[in-house]
Order: structure tokens, then sequence, then C-alpha cells
């Protein structure tokens, strides 16, 4: 069993990857889903839990901004003995901004969203325990450029 956690800012291509990468082969679980409970953490986790239970893979597809939320997730997935593989998706903000604008209804997030999670975005690391991290980059076809993390990536802005 597979637990991916993307981790980008809003518009950076997160749910776009999971229905060309994913689909056929891992759940997917997002808060986005859950506006209505009140408790979307809470669920977020039952549900990892319930697709780990009958042996699926799981992708989170939030923003999981910070070391302490994607922490909470490594520590299911390691209960579960789950192979933990991170994607960072590089975006500019001006970038992302853009492409929430061709967002419609719902999809479609205040830039100020944008702002704050750029503000609290801390790029992973093996050390918070992932066995694999990815980089992730859209191409001017929209399409992905998916690398293995390297301390070049990571000095990368």
């Amino acid at each position: 069993m597979e637990l991916v956690i993307f981790i980008g800012l809003q518009a950076s291509g997160k749910s776009t990857f999971f229905r060309t990468r994913f689909p056929a082969t891992h759940e997917h679980v997002s808060k986005d889903l859950l506006r209505n409970n009140k408790n979307r953490a809470r669920r977020q986790a039952q549900l990892i839990e319930i697709a780990f239970q009958a042996g699926r893979s799981v992708v989170v597809d939030n923003t999981n901004p910070t070391v302490e939320e994607r922490a909470l997730l490594i520590q299911i997935g390691d209960l579960y003995g789950a192979e933990i593989v991170g994607y960072y998706f590089h975006s500019l903000v001006a970038a992302a901004l853009e492409r929430n604008l061709q967002r419609s209804g719902k999809a479609r997030v205040p830039d100020v969203a944008i702002y704050s999670t750029i503000k609290k975005l801390v790029r992973p690391s093996y050390a918070e325990g992932f066995h694999k991290l990815f980089y992730v980059r859209i191409t001017g076809n929209l399409d992905f450029d998916v690398r293995p993390w390297t301390n070049s990536e990571i000095a990368d802005g």
C-alpha cells in the first residue's frame, strides 16, 4: 500500500495530476470534497484508514503546507505499513493566481488563500518520514515534469 501526499499551492496542478496518474490505483482523499464536514481533518483521517483497511492505496490531495499537517498523515501511513511518497508541486504565486482565475464555482479559491498558503509552505524532506519524494512542475503544454527529489530542486525557487 502507498500513501501519496501532495504538497503545494492551490491551483498548482495537484488534482489534475491525480486524475492523470492515480484514479485507477489510489483512493482520492481531499478536504475539498469534505466542505460540509465540521471536522475535515478527522474525517480525512477516517477515510485514509478505511482505504488502508480495505488494502487500497491513497492520495491525499490538499495543500499540506506544514510539517505538522504532513506528520499526522505520515503517522497514519506508518501505522498501516504504507510506503509514504510525497509530491511537491512547484508553482509561482503569480502562476497559481492565473490558473485559479480559470477555475469556476467552488473550485476557485480566494486569492488570499493562495497568499496564506505560500507564507506557511515548507518544502518536504526525508526527515519527515517520506520513503520517496518527487518534484513536479507543470510544463507549457499542461503536462507534468516529474523528477526525483534532489538538493538542486530544494534550492530552486
